[in-house]
């Protein structure tokens, strides 16, 4: 038994999750509805991830927050908000352009018996509230990922500081060694959960394919090819961008294809943090820049999501028999961008943007309704984008950072980890 396990143990991670990939989808064509009961596995894997996301968030970024200069930190913060902000447009104009060309829901009708509940849309004024907490306890039992980072960000400057001033220079430094030991036992847990991500990917597979069915897929199959052809010509954006920046796209893709593959069958940008932190430890990455863009980006950055309002968008209109009209389409463009930033961590985020839309442009509300039925079928693969954009915006921006400092940063963590 102890050999077996050692075998599986070490075997590659990406060749245990993608036949657990495989495995997942034969098992769920198979049993359709039964395969339902492997639900708890999958739940469980989720949990394992969410379970590790506040120390993970809070001590690497306190860490990070200590390893650059304040002035850095700003420069640096500034870089990734307009990324994001520019990434989220670029995808709607990709999705547009996409959905434009092969105009999805062409010849279908709403028959007027779908309905649909929208949930409400909390605006950006609240979410930037919100990135200040009204209480420190509540915004880690709540998983506000903004409120924790404003959190770790005050504490790391304010630790920062203390390591600088005469008197308080010792207690300071205590402080930020018991962090780093806290940072270590956290990826060392994270090893451990990694061992289960194949048998927890199985089972949400199983039972995502199961409970969709073929029938759900062949419907509105025109639907789902033109939201997963969009999000190709993004990724391909990606890796023009990154050959620009004199990245190798081949070994991004090897660093990060784990938490891409996992973000794809879980639906969880934010649960799939854990990986993502790693993968871009594994890039290379100076901690000070990933420890605070990475948690960012899976509440704000969602370039996945943003083709599919746009997508959602064009096949609404046409299903309506009211095509988009350029000034809709610029429309779509700035709401949507804002709709993007304007949800941020709302249950059933995707929904909701694509609500808010929908309303702004005078849409059948009701085809939300449609799809919702291909709910999970599109955001599996627009969840692997928004996780994809995250990893690429960070790693394009730390490209304009000084190589010299990353280079350092990344010995002093490959050292802690060694």
């Amino acid at each position: 038994m102890k050999a077996l396990w050692n075998r599986y143990a070490n075997a590659s991670l990406i060749l245990k999750i993608t036949i657990a990939l495989i495995l997942g989808v034969v098992v769920g064509l198979l049993m359709g509805e039964q395969a339902s009961m492997f639900a708890p596995l999958g739940d469980l894997l989720i949990r394992l991830l969410t379970f590790l996301i506040i120390p993970l968030i809070l001590f690497t970024l306190i860490v990070g927050v200590n390893q650059t200069t304040i002035s850095n930190l700003g420069r640096m913060g500034g870089k990734v908000f307009i990324y994001y902000t520019l990434s989220s447009a670029v995808a709607i104009v990709v999705g547009l352009a996409v959905a434009t060309l092969f105009q999805p829901g062409s010849g279908m009708k709403l028959d007027g018996s779908e309905t649909f509940e929208v949930p409400d849309n909390p605006g950006i004024v609240n979410v930037l509230l919100n990135i200040v907490p009204s209480n420190i306890v509540t915004a880690f039992t709540e998983m506000n990922l903004l409120g924790i980072i404003f959190t770790a960000l005050v504490f790391g400057i304010a630790i920062s500081a203390m390591r600088g001033s005469e008197g308080l220079n010792e207690l300071g430094n205590h402080l930020l060694k018991t962090i780093s030991a806290l940072n270590e036992a956290s990826l060392f847990i994270l090893k451990g959960i990694l061992q289960y991500v194949p048998i927890g990917v199985f089972a949400i597979m199983a039972k995502t394919v199961g409970s969709q069915g073929v029938d759900t897929l062949l419907s509105l199959g025109g639907m789902i090819g033109v939201l997963y052809a969009a999000l190709l010509a993004q990724v391909v954006l990606y890796i023009v961008a990154m050959l620009l920046f004199k990245v190798n796209p081949l070994t991004f893709f090897k660093h990060t294809r784990t938490p891409i593959t996992t973000a794809f069958v879980t639906q969880s940008s934010a649960g799939t943090l854990p990986l993502s932190l790693t993968a871009a430890h594994d890039l290379g990455l100076p901690r000070s820049l990933y420890g605070f863009s990475l948690p960012l980006g899976a509440t704000i950055n969602m370039d996945g999501a943003a083709i599919r309002i746009a997508v959602s968008a064009v096949f609404a209109a046409n299903i309506s028999g009211n095509p988009l009209s350029l000034t809709d389409m610029l429309t779509v463009v700035l709401v949507g961008t804002l709709a993007s930033i304007g949800t941020a961590g709302v249950p059933g985020a995707g929904i909701v943007m694509i609500a808010t839309v929908f309303v702004q442009l005078g849409l059948p509300i009701e085809a939300v309704a449609l799809l919702t039925s291909i709910d999970a079928l599109i955001g599996m693969g627009a969840t692997a984008l928004n996780v994809t954009g995250d990893l690429v915006g960070t790693t394009l921006i730390s490209r304009t950072e000084k190589q010299k400092g990353a280079s350092k940063e990344h010995t002093e963590e490959t050292a802690a980890h060694s």
